[in-house]
């Protein structure tokens, strides 16, 4: 019959004191997380008898990672979707992590600011989803000076000590927005771009890479200036409105901003929906609706769950080595009436 393992065969495994292994047994004292991991793998290779327990125990005294983040507007059904999958990805981390998560409705940059400076005396590193904007850059700089890392989700951010970023190529989501709609379009004509704010660095990429992609080899089309939709579902709705009564030879709009539900309220009331090439982003109600009815063509996502498991991966893995705010840029899904 095999030998049962002791507390001095585990401590001799683990590289450790015996005392720190009685330590850790009675609930006396912390363990850090470097040690921790010695000592359950340790206990697993030996098959410890007190395995559950040390387990149990290693999990309480482990420091709680506390990870910030900093969504928009609650009422948007993409950031909500966004908190829920950040949420989800923290509780099933294998190290014990703690997603802090607020949504600000007012997106002004002084708000916002002082809000990051706020949530940040109580994390370790924080993300946030904002425009670029000097107040915006101080706060991120208030805060690495107190050693806590800024990372942009969504949309880069800059600032002189350096920002990490979670989120996409959004130059390349711009030009393969230029190609979908002059591929797709019947007939060549004028080419319209709504943006939410042209703060936001994520929608000024898209712009600059549809302007880019339609140069290339779209020459037969006409682009127009971008029209603004402050983010706002009622000012998209009127902008749209607009447009379509002003341009009867309209090919194709691309909804690279907020206000996506009030421009495809616009675009389905003037029955124009099957003879503009329109695309825009994010999965959502409003937009799953646009594909099949015929009004929406295309839309561009960022992989959600994928995104939220990649941001509190990399986040843990700069605390845990001590280095700069990385960044993590993926592929995103392209969407259309027959794959959804």
């Amino acid at each position: 019959m095999a030998r049962r393992a002791t507390i001095q065969d585990l401590a001799k495994r683990a590289g450790v004191s015996v005392s720190t292994i009685d330590r850790i047994m009675n609930g006396r004292d912390n363990v850090r997380g470097g040690t921790a991991e010695k000592v359950l793998q340790a206990a697993e290779e030996l098959q410890f008898y007190a395995l559950p327990s040390l387990r149990s125990r290693l999990k309480v005294e482990t420091a709680k990672l506390r990870l910030g983040f900093l969504l928009q507007q609650s009422h948007r059904t993409f950031y909500r979707t966004i908190a829920a999958a950040l949420r989800e990805a923290a509780e099933n981390f294998p190290e014990p992590v703690e997603a802090v998560i607020e949504h600000l409705d007012d997106l002004s940059p002084e708000i916002v600011a002082d809000r990051m400076l706020r949530l940040g005396e109580s994390v370790q590193a924080l993300a946030v989803v904002t425009a670029e904007h000097a107040r915006v850059s101080s706060a991120i700089e208030a805060l690495a000076a107190k050693g806590v890392a800024t990372y942009a989700l969504i949309s880069e951010l800059t600032a002189s000590c350096g920002t990490g970023y979670f989120g996409l190529d959004n130059w390349r989501v711009g030009r393969t927005a230029g190609w979908a709609i002059s591929g797709l379009s019947r007939r060549e004509g004028k080419l319209a771009i709504l943006v939410g704010n042209h703060r936001y660095r994520c929608q000024e990429l898209n712009e600059s890479g549809f302007r880019s992609y339609c140069r290339e080899h779209a020459a037969g089309f006409t682009m127009l200036e971008p029209l603004q939709t402050f983010e706002d579902t009622g000012v998209a709705r009127e902008v749209t409105e607009q447009l379509l009564r002003r341009e009867p030879d309209l090919a194709g709009i691309y909804i690279s901003g907020g206000g996506m539900t009030g421009a495809l309220q616009a675009i389905t009331a003037s029955g124009r929906g099957r003879d503009i090439v329109t695309v825009g982003h994010e999965l959502t109600d409003h937009t799953r609706e646009g594909l099949i009815n015929g009004t929406l063509s295309m839309v561009f996502a960022h992989p959600i769950q994928r995104l939220a498991q990649e941001t509190i991966s990399q986040m843990h893995r700069d605390l845990a080595a001590g280095t700069p705010p990385g960044k993590k840029v993926m592929t995103f899904d392209v969407l259309g009436p027959e794959n959804i």
